[in-house]
């Protein structure tokens, strides 16, 4: 079953190592792994900041990977959607798929936010089909919008709404929990 939790200060060091791995490293457009300081002081706001929300993913009890939220203060009610899974062995076993349904519910439901928004670089092939599976629609296009490793990189605007989640959600839900991935 895969699952979200709360963060617990124990997740800051799986955080760390996940984060540093060059599989889940060369996706990330938003945050710089600088150093161990600076993951510290990222992990402590994403634990602290009322602007920030964060869940462990979790696959059969075990941390697989990260979601977060950022944004929620803003009076929009929306917020910049982010993940990825850490775990390999978790790759390609459902896990991002569960964890959109997972965490747009949160955000729908919990959080009663109106749009949830994404940016993807544009050569991530995985995320982008698995966004769009739980509902994403693209909404632009950045040309070079961010260096990695010193290199302009594009991204893809990703957005989906309350109105379009609830109608996708039961559906999305009855799949995952047919498939054993999420509790019915």
């Amino acid at each position: 079953m895969i699952e979200l939790r709360d963060l617990l200060p124990e997740d800051e060091e799986r955080l760390f190592a996940w984060r540093g791995e060059p599989e889940v490293a060369r996706w990330m457009s938003d945050a710089d792994v600088s150093g161990r300081e600076a993951h510290r002081a990222w992990f402590a706001q994403l634990s602290e900041d009322s602007d920030l929300r964060g869940w462990i993913i979790q696959r059969g009890g075990r941390p697989s990977g990260l979601l977060t939220l950022t944004g929620l203060a803003g009076h929009h009610r929306r917020a910049a959607w982010n993940w990825f899974v850490g775990d390999r062995e978790a790759r390609g076993r459902g896990v991002g798929r569960a964890a959109q349904v997972l965490g747009l519910d949160r955000a729908f439901g919990e959080l009663g936010l109106h749009k949830v928004w994404a940016e993807v670089m544009a050569d991530n092939d995985a995320a982008m089909k698995v966004q769009t599976g739980a509902g994403f629609r693209r909404e632009g296009y950045l040309r070079g919008h961010v260096l990695k490793d010193g290199v302009p990189r594009d991204v893809v605007l990703l957005g989906i709404l309350a109105e379009e989640w609830e109608a996708l959600a039961p559906a999305a839900r009855r799949g995952l929990s047919q498939a054993g991935l999420i509790a019915a």
